[in-house]
Protein backbone atom coordinates (compact mmCIF):
# COMPACT_ATOMS: atom_id res chain seq x y z
CA UNK A 1 0.00 0.00 0.00
CA UNK A 2 1.14 3.62 -1.09
CA UNK A 3 2.37 5.43 2.04
CA UNK A 4 0.61 9.07 2.61
CA UNK A 5 2.40 11.85 2.56
CA UNK A 6 3.31 13.84 5.20
CA UNK A 7 1.28 16.78 6.53
CA UNK A 8 3.61 18.82 5.95
CA UNK A 9 4.37 17.99 2.02
CA UNK A 10 0.67 17.61 1.38
CA UNK A 11 0.61 21.73 2.43
CA UNK A 12 3.35 22.19 0.75
CA UNK A 13 1.59 20.60 -2.03
CA UNK A 14 -1.83 22.23 -1.53
CA UNK A 15 0.06 26.12 -1.59
CA UNK A 16 2.18 25.40 -4.81
CA UNK A 17 -1.29 24.60 -6.65
CA UNK A 18 -2.88 27.35 -4.81
CA UNK A 19 -0.27 29.72 -6.03
CA UNK A 20 -0.54 28.50 -10.10
CA UNK A 21 -3.98 28.66 -10.22
CA UNK A 22 -5.03 31.83 -8.55
CA UNK A 23 -4.22 34.44 -11.60
CA UNK A 24 -6.46 31.82 -13.40
CA UNK A 25 -9.32 32.51 -10.53
CA UNK A 26 -8.11 35.94 -10.09
CA UNK A 27 -8.99 36.48 -13.75
CA UNK A 28 -12.12 34.86 -13.84
CA UNK A 29 -13.74 36.41 -10.69
CA UNK A 30 -12.65 39.92 -12.21
CA UNK A 31 -14.58 39.41 -15.88
CA UNK A 32 -17.50 38.04 -13.73
CA UNK A 33 -17.99 40.88 -11.95
CA UNK A 34 -17.09 43.27 -14.33
CA UNK A 35 -19.20 41.99 -17.58
CA UNK A 36 -21.80 41.98 -14.20
CA UNK A 37 -21.20 45.98 -13.86
CA UNK A 38 -20.91 46.81 -17.28
CA UNK A 39 -24.35 44.74 -18.15
CA UNK A 40 -26.02 46.48 -15.38
CA UNK A 41 -25.25 49.79 -16.59
CA UNK A 42 -26.25 48.86 -20.36
CA UNK A 43 -29.76 47.64 -18.99
CA UNK A 44 -30.35 50.78 -17.42
CA UNK A 45 -29.25 53.14 -20.78
CA UNK A 46 -32.16 50.76 -22.47
CA UNK A 47 -34.46 51.16 -19.71
CA UNK A 48 -33.90 55.21 -19.71
CA UNK A 49 -34.57 55.31 -23.64
CA UNK A 50 -38.32 54.70 -23.05
CA UNK A 51 -38.70 57.20 -20.37
CA UNK A 52 -39.92 60.88 -21.42
CA UNK A 53 -39.85 62.50 -18.32
CA UNK A 54 -35.86 63.54 -17.40
CA UNK A 55 -36.43 63.70 -13.28
CA UNK A 56 -37.89 59.86 -13.34
CA UNK A 57 -34.99 58.92 -16.05
CA UNK A 58 -32.48 60.93 -13.61
CA UNK A 59 -33.78 59.33 -10.31
CA UNK A 60 -32.92 56.03 -12.50
CA UNK A 61 -29.81 56.79 -13.35
CA UNK A 62 -29.37 57.32 -9.58
CA UNK A 63 -30.59 54.51 -8.44
CA UNK A 64 -28.05 52.70 -10.80
CA UNK A 65 -25.20 54.10 -9.75
CA UNK A 66 -25.44 53.39 -6.36
CA UNK A 67 -26.08 49.51 -7.72
CA UNK A 68 -22.85 50.09 -9.42
CA UNK A 69 -20.87 51.77 -6.57
CA UNK A 70 -22.10 48.91 -4.28
CA UNK A 71 -20.73 46.36 -6.78
CA UNK A 72 -17.65 48.10 -7.68
CA UNK A 73 -17.00 48.41 -4.08
CA UNK A 74 -17.44 44.75 -3.48
CA UNK A 75 -15.17 44.07 -6.74
CA UNK A 76 -12.06 46.16 -5.18
CA UNK A 77 -12.47 44.92 -1.77
CA UNK A 78 -12.61 41.58 -2.33
CA UNK A 79 -10.15 41.38 -5.00
CA UNK A 80 -7.86 43.79 -3.53
CA UNK A 81 -4.59 44.07 -5.54
CA UNK A 82 -4.42 46.63 -8.33
CA UNK A 83 -8.08 47.24 -7.96
CA UNK A 84 -7.57 49.03 -4.03
CA UNK A 85 -5.56 51.56 -6.81
CA UNK A 86 -8.04 51.79 -9.02
CA UNK A 87 -10.48 52.56 -6.18
CA UNK A 88 -8.53 55.48 -5.44
CA UNK A 89 -8.39 56.92 -8.63
CA UNK A 90 -12.01 56.15 -9.26
CA UNK A 91 -12.94 57.77 -6.59
CA UNK A 92 -11.97 61.56 -7.11
CA UNK A 93 -15.17 63.39 -7.92
CA UNK A 94 -14.50 64.37 -11.48
CA UNK A 95 -14.13 61.04 -12.98
CA UNK A 96 -16.90 58.96 -11.45
CA UNK A 97 -20.50 59.74 -10.49
CA UNK A 98 -21.11 61.03 -6.60
CA UNK A 99 -22.85 57.56 -5.37
CA UNK A 100 -19.33 55.86 -6.39
CA UNK A 101 -16.90 58.16 -5.05
CA UNK A 102 -18.70 58.17 -1.57
CA UNK A 103 -18.36 54.50 -1.78
CA UNK A 104 -14.91 53.82 -2.80
CA UNK A 105 -13.24 56.71 -1.23
CA UNK A 106 -14.02 54.64 2.32
CA UNK A 107 -11.48 51.53 0.54
CA UNK A 108 -8.54 53.93 1.37
CA UNK A 109 -5.93 52.05 3.89
CA UNK A 110 -8.33 48.72 3.51
CA UNK A 111 -6.46 45.89 1.77
CA UNK A 112 -5.95 42.76 3.75
CA UNK A 113 -2.77 42.50 6.07
CA UNK A 114 0.54 40.43 5.78
CA UNK A 115 0.81 38.13 9.01
CA UNK A 116 3.22 39.39 11.51
CA UNK A 117 5.50 36.52 10.38
CA UNK A 118 5.75 36.87 6.65
CA UNK A 119 6.51 40.37 8.12
CA UNK A 120 9.51 39.59 9.73
CA UNK A 121 10.48 36.83 7.32
CA UNK A 122 10.72 39.53 4.35
CA UNK A 123 12.62 42.60 6.90
CA UNK A 124 14.97 39.84 7.78
CA UNK A 125 15.77 38.92 4.49
CA UNK A 126 16.22 42.59 2.95
CA UNK A 127 18.65 43.47 5.61
CA UNK A 128 20.24 40.49 6.60
CA UNK A 129 20.05 40.42 10.35
CA UNK A 130 17.44 39.24 12.84
CA UNK A 131 14.40 41.70 13.71
CA UNK A 132 15.49 41.50 17.48
CA UNK A 133 19.25 42.78 15.92
CA UNK A 134 16.70 45.94 14.70
CA UNK A 135 14.48 46.77 16.68
CA UNK A 136 13.49 47.53 20.34
CA UNK A 137 10.05 47.32 19.50
CA UNK A 138 7.86 46.51 16.41
CA UNK A 139 3.46 46.92 16.28
CA UNK A 140 2.00 43.66 14.98
CA UNK A 141 -1.02 45.44 13.67
CA UNK A 142 0.05 47.98 11.08
CA UNK A 143 -1.16 51.62 10.57
CA UNK A 144 -2.43 50.88 7.32
CA UNK A 145 -1.98 48.12 4.79
CA UNK A 146 -2.86 49.21 0.70
CA UNK A 147 -2.36 47.43 -1.85
CA UNK A 148 1.12 47.18 -2.40
CA UNK A 149 2.56 47.36 1.07
CA UNK A 150 1.43 48.14 4.92
CA UNK A 151 3.22 50.11 7.44
CA UNK A 152 4.15 49.45 11.11
CA UNK A 153 5.04 51.47 13.90
CA UNK A 154 8.55 50.33 15.48
CA UNK A 155 11.26 52.06 16.71
CA UNK A 156 14.88 50.99 15.85
CA UNK A 157 17.72 49.90 18.72
CA UNK A 158 19.50 52.86 17.91
CA UNK A 159 16.67 55.49 17.87
CA UNK A 160 14.77 57.24 20.85
CA UNK A 161 12.09 58.17 18.70
CA UNK A 162 9.49 55.93 16.52
CA UNK A 163 9.61 55.02 13.19
CA UNK A 164 7.04 54.27 10.17
CA UNK A 165 8.28 50.43 8.60
CA UNK A 166 6.60 50.17 5.40
CA UNK A 167 7.29 46.66 3.98
CA UNK A 168 5.83 45.25 0.96
CA UNK A 169 3.51 42.73 0.45
CA UNK A 170 5.08 39.06 -1.07
CA UNK A 171 3.46 38.15 -4.45
CA UNK A 172 1.77 41.52 -4.63
CA UNK A 173 3.76 42.57 -8.06
CA UNK A 174 2.93 39.38 -9.92
CA UNK A 175 -0.94 39.12 -9.25
CA UNK A 176 -1.19 43.23 -9.99
CA UNK A 177 0.61 42.31 -13.38
CA UNK A 178 -2.31 39.75 -14.14
CA UNK A 179 -4.92 42.26 -12.64
CA UNK A 180 -3.35 45.16 -15.32
CA UNK A 181 -3.70 42.79 -18.31
CA UNK A 182 -7.28 41.95 -17.67
CA UNK A 183 -7.89 45.86 -16.76
CA UNK A 184 -6.26 46.36 -20.11
CA UNK A 185 -8.57 43.77 -22.05
CA UNK A 186 -11.42 45.39 -20.28
CA UNK A 187 -10.54 49.06 -21.77
CA UNK A 188 -9.84 47.94 -25.20
CA UNK A 189 -13.19 45.71 -25.73
CA UNK A 190 -15.31 49.52 -23.93
CA UNK A 191 -13.31 51.68 -26.42
CA UNK A 192 -13.88 49.44 -29.10
CA UNK A 193 -17.79 49.00 -28.37
CA UNK A 194 -18.67 51.68 -26.03
CA UNK A 195 -17.03 54.90 -25.65
CA UNK A 196 -14.86 57.33 -27.02
CA UNK A 197 -12.15 57.46 -24.72
CA UNK A 198 -8.16 56.19 -24.80
CA UNK A 199 -8.77 53.79 -21.24
CA UNK A 200 -5.98 51.95 -23.02
CA UNK A 201 -3.39 54.67 -22.67
CA UNK A 202 -4.29 55.61 -19.34
CA UNK A 203 -4.35 51.76 -18.09
CA UNK A 204 -0.59 51.82 -19.97
CA UNK A 205 0.63 54.50 -17.59
CA UNK A 206 -1.16 52.81 -14.63
CA UNK A 207 0.97 49.79 -15.17
CA UNK A 208 4.58 52.10 -15.72
CA UNK A 209 3.62 53.35 -12.38
CA UNK A 210 3.21 50.30 -10.62
CA UNK A 211 6.28 48.95 -11.71
CA UNK A 212 7.81 51.92 -9.97
CA UNK A 213 5.75 51.77 -6.87
CA UNK A 214 7.76 48.31 -6.09
CA UNK A 215 10.98 49.81 -6.19
CA UNK A 216 11.09 51.07 -2.28
CA UNK A 217 15.02 52.38 -3.01
CA UNK A 218 13.18 54.84 -6.29
CA UNK A 219 10.79 55.97 -3.45
CA UNK A 220 12.90 56.89 -0.73
CA UNK A 221 15.36 58.81 -3.55
CA UNK A 222 11.94 60.55 -4.51
CA UNK A 223 11.45 61.15 -0.96
CA UNK A 224 14.28 63.39 0.05
CA UNK A 225 14.25 64.49 -3.11
CA UNK A 226 10.81 66.54 -2.54
CA UNK A 227 11.94 67.00 1.37
CA UNK A 228 15.44 68.86 0.31
CA UNK A 229 13.45 71.03 -2.32
CA UNK A 230 10.65 72.02 -0.15
CA UNK A 231 13.03 72.67 2.45
CA UNK A 232 15.37 75.25 1.07
CA UNK A 233 12.71 76.74 -1.04
CA UNK A 234 10.72 78.05 2.06
CA UNK A 235 11.23 79.55 5.83
CA UNK A 236 8.94 76.52 6.63
CA UNK A 237 7.79 73.61 4.28
CA UNK A 238 4.31 74.24 3.41
CA UNK A 239 3.54 70.53 3.90
CA UNK A 240 5.77 67.78 5.78
CA UNK A 241 7.28 65.36 4.08
CA UNK A 242 8.90 61.86 6.15
CA UNK A 243 12.30 61.80 6.80
CA UNK A 244 14.23 58.79 5.09
CA UNK A 245 16.40 56.35 8.06
CA UNK A 246 19.41 56.08 6.15
CA UNK A 247 21.06 52.96 6.19
CA UNK A 248 17.34 51.57 6.43
CA UNK A 249 16.33 51.21 2.58
CA UNK A 250 16.07 48.03 0.13
CA UNK A 251 13.79 47.78 -2.58
CA UNK A 252 10.89 45.89 -0.31
CA UNK A 253 11.22 47.49 3.01
CA UNK A 254 11.45 51.37 3.28
CA UNK A 255 12.11 52.95 7.41
CA UNK A 256 11.33 56.39 7.73
CA UNK A 257 10.51 58.80 10.27
CA UNK A 258 6.80 58.43 11.63
CA UNK A 259 4.46 60.74 11.63
CA UNK A 260 1.31 61.42 13.91
CA UNK A 261 -1.57 62.48 12.52
CA UNK A 262 -4.94 62.59 11.32
CA UNK A 263 -6.27 61.38 7.98
CA UNK A 264 -7.88 64.22 6.07
CA UNK A 265 -10.74 62.23 5.38
CA UNK A 266 -11.25 61.72 9.21
CA UNK A 267 -10.62 65.49 9.76
CA UNK A 268 -14.71 66.49 10.91
CA UNK A 269 -14.91 63.36 12.87
CA UNK A 270 -11.78 64.75 14.73
CA UNK A 271 -12.85 68.12 15.27
CA UNK A 272 -16.68 67.40 16.22
CA UNK A 273 -13.92 65.04 18.79
CA UNK A 274 -12.42 68.18 20.75
CA UNK A 275 -16.16 70.10 20.26
CA UNK A 276 -15.37 72.00 17.35
CA UNK A 277 -18.27 72.59 14.81
CA UNK A 278 -17.25 70.68 11.65
CA UNK A 279 -19.70 73.34 9.67
CA UNK A 280 -18.00 76.52 11.85
CA UNK A 281 -16.11 79.29 11.11
CA UNK A 282 -12.93 78.01 13.33
CA UNK A 283 -13.00 74.75 11.33
CA UNK A 284 -13.44 77.10 7.66
CA UNK A 285 -10.33 78.72 8.61
CA UNK A 286 -8.40 75.46 9.52
CA UNK A 287 -9.55 73.63 5.93
CA UNK A 288 -8.59 77.21 4.08
CA UNK A 289 -5.22 76.75 5.71
CA UNK A 290 -4.85 73.06 4.63
CA UNK A 291 -6.08 73.93 1.42
CA UNK A 292 -3.32 76.63 1.26
CA UNK A 293 -0.25 74.84 2.02
CA UNK A 294 -1.63 71.90 -0.17
CA UNK A 295 -1.73 73.79 -3.29
CA UNK A 296 0.92 76.02 -2.01
CA UNK A 297 3.45 72.71 -2.24
CA UNK A 298 2.06 71.16 -5.34
CA UNK A 299 2.44 74.88 -7.16
CA UNK A 300 6.04 74.65 -6.43
CA UNK A 301 6.80 71.10 -6.89
CA UNK A 302 5.01 71.20 -10.34
CA UNK A 303 5.90 74.71 -11.28
CA UNK A 304 9.31 75.52 -10.37
CA UNK A 305 11.14 71.88 -9.46
CA UNK A 306 9.01 70.34 -12.20
CA UNK A 307 9.33 66.98 -9.71
CA UNK A 308 6.30 66.27 -7.64
CA UNK A 309 4.32 63.41 -6.04
CA UNK A 310 1.72 62.47 -7.93
CA UNK A 311 -0.87 60.20 -5.62
CA UNK A 312 -2.75 62.68 -3.34
CA UNK A 313 -5.45 60.98 -2.44
CA UNK A 314 -6.90 61.02 1.14
CA UNK A 315 -5.55 58.41 2.32
CA UNK A 316 -1.52 60.30 1.69
CA UNK A 317 -2.53 63.23 3.81
CA UNK A 318 -2.11 63.61 7.52
CA UNK A 319 -3.65 66.42 9.49
CA UNK A 320 -0.78 66.98 12.46
CA UNK A 321 -0.78 69.11 15.15
CA UNK A 322 -4.12 70.76 14.33
CA UNK A 323 -3.64 71.98 10.48
CA UNK A 324 -0.40 70.99 9.46
CA UNK A 325 -0.27 68.97 6.77
CA UNK A 326 1.84 66.12 6.14
CA UNK A 327 2.47 64.41 2.83
CA UNK A 328 2.87 60.40 2.62
CA UNK A 329 3.65 57.35 0.34
CA UNK A 330 6.14 58.99 -2.65
CA UNK A 331 5.62 55.54 -4.50
CA UNK A 332 4.43 57.35 -7.54
CA UNK A 333 5.88 60.99 -8.67
CA UNK A 334 6.06 62.51 -11.88
CA UNK A 335 9.33 64.63 -13.37
CA UNK A 336 8.25 66.90 -15.87
CA UNK A 337 10.34 68.16 -19.24
CA UNK A 338 11.93 71.93 -18.64
CA UNK A 339 9.85 73.04 -21.70
CA UNK A 340 6.62 71.44 -20.32
CA UNK A 341 7.43 72.83 -17.09
CA UNK A 342 7.71 76.42 -17.87
CA UNK A 343 4.97 76.45 -20.23
CA UNK A 344 2.43 75.37 -17.59
CA UNK A 345 4.36 78.04 -15.26
CA UNK A 346 3.55 80.79 -17.91
CA UNK A 347 -0.09 79.62 -18.56
CA UNK A 348 -0.61 80.07 -14.59
CA UNK A 349 0.72 83.45 -14.83
CA UNK A 350 -1.33 84.40 -17.77
CA UNK A 351 -4.54 83.25 -16.42
CA UNK A 352 -3.37 84.88 -13.15
CA UNK A 353 -3.22 87.97 -15.11
CA UNK A 354 -6.42 87.80 -16.40
CA UNK A 355 -4.36 87.84 -19.75
CA UNK A 356 -6.36 86.57 -22.62
CA UNK A 357 -3.48 86.81 -25.33
CA UNK A 358 -0.30 85.21 -23.49
CA UNK A 359 -3.07 82.40 -22.40
CA UNK A 360 -3.65 81.44 -25.58
CA UNK A 361 -0.39 81.52 -26.83
CA UNK A 362 0.63 79.50 -23.06
CA UNK A 363 -1.89 76.81 -24.50
CA UNK A 364 -0.66 76.78 -28.06
CA UNK A 365 3.16 75.89 -26.68
CA UNK A 366 2.22 73.54 -23.89
CA UNK A 367 0.51 71.50 -27.09
CA UNK A 368 3.09 71.63 -28.97
CA UNK A 369 5.84 69.95 -26.36
CA UNK A 370 5.04 65.71 -26.05
CA UNK A 371 5.41 65.03 -22.52
CA UNK A 372 7.69 62.35 -21.94
CA UNK A 373 6.10 60.95 -18.26
CA UNK A 374 7.62 60.06 -16.14
CA UNK A 375 10.81 59.11 -15.86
Amino acid sequence: AAMPLPLAQVQELRDRLSDRFRPWSRSAQFWVRAVDIYGSYKVCQLRTGFVKDEEEREAMWEQQHEIGAQKMYSLCSELGGLFLKAAQILGKPDLAPTAWVKRLVTLCDKAPSTPIEVVRDVVEKQFCKSFDEIFDFFEVEPVGSASIAQVHRARLKSSKTDVAVKVQHPGAEQLMMVDIRNMQAFALFLQKYDINFDLFSATKEMEKQICYEFDFVREARAMERIREFLRVSNKKPPVMVPRVIPGMISREVLVMEFIQGTPIMNLSNEMSKRGIDPAGKLAAMAKQKILTDLTLAYGQMILKDGFFHADPHPGNILICNNTEVALLDYGQVKEMPEDLRLAYANLVIAMADDDLLRTKESLRVKRSVVPPFCK
